[in-house]
């Protein structure tokens, strides 16, 4: 029997990156899958991929409205949630100085609009005693040049979750923040679309991160699935740094 024989797993921003590794890591345990993505093509290859009869939802997490069909989907289907991964999430590179309006609405509205949307449309649905999982990020402990609107977005998202704890403490559903570091994922390689600026960047990883290289993304989901299981059943409100031990100096 898997760690999650029986439980019904949703996972945001799947289709790529950690979502998908977690997805497929989730599914060798025996979970049932609800994965959603914004774009249509990569989530149905995501789908296939990960197998086990996992269900994909196309959606944006910054838009409601996608949301309540999503979870309404879940509703119909499975009548209830175990596990919510709240894992969609991205941001670009720009300078104080060069931060636009719609920059800061592209990031915090997914990173933080759409995180705490949701959870909050998740609610019914989670059963009593279950697990949410928020991606956080390394940049939001140790400062990164021209990242400061992602940083503070994802900063955000481990208050949500002190604050949250204490929400659903009635209700024994455990919130934590998985916090992953420079991870070999798409959206990682694709902050800059220079090649020369990509390996400057590896290499800077390389020399600041004390296991000297990036993650898997399985790495990651291996400490996603940590916290989704009864393994972590006394884990609650806590960040787990999977960084290599990046922000540790």
């Amino acid at each position: 029997m898997g760690k999650l024989t029986g439980k019904v797993v949703v996972i945001t921003g799947a289709n790529s990156g950690i979502g998908l590794a977690s997805a497929k890591r989730f599914a060798g345990e025996g979970a049932r899958l609800f994965l959603t993505g914004r774009r249509a093509s990569e989530l149905e290859q995501a789908v296939s991929d990960v197998g086990h009869g996992a269900t994909g939802i196309v959606g944006d997490v910054s838009k409601l409205a996608d949301l309540d069909r999503l979870f309404e989907t879940v509703r119909q289907q499975a009548g209830q949630i175990d596990v919510l991964f709240a894992n969609a999430g991205g941001g670009d590179f720009a300078a104080l100085a060069d931060i636009t309006e719609a920059h800061y609405d592209r990031i915090f509205d997914t990173n933080v609009k759409g995180t705490l949307f949701t959870v909050q449309k998740a609610l019914p649905l989670l059963k009593d005693g279950g697990s949410i999982i928020l991606t956080g990020s390394t940049s939001a402990t140790t400062g990164v040049p021209a990242f400061s609107v992602y940083s503070a977005s994802k900063a955000a998202l481990r208050n949500f979750a002190r604050a949250w704890i204490l929400d659903l403490a009635p209700r024994k559903i455990r919130v934590n923040v998985l916090v992953p570091g420079a991870t070999a994922t798409p959206g990682w390689h694709g902050l800059s679309s220079d090649a020369a600026m990509n390996q400057q960047m590896v290499r800077a990883v390389e020399q600041s991160t004390p296991l000297a290289r990036l993650a898997e993304p399985s790495e990651v989901a291996a400490a996603a699935l940590f916290l989704a299981s009864d393994d972590s059943s006394f884990v609650n409100g806590s960040e787990l740094f999977v960084d290599g031990g990046a922000a540790q100096i």
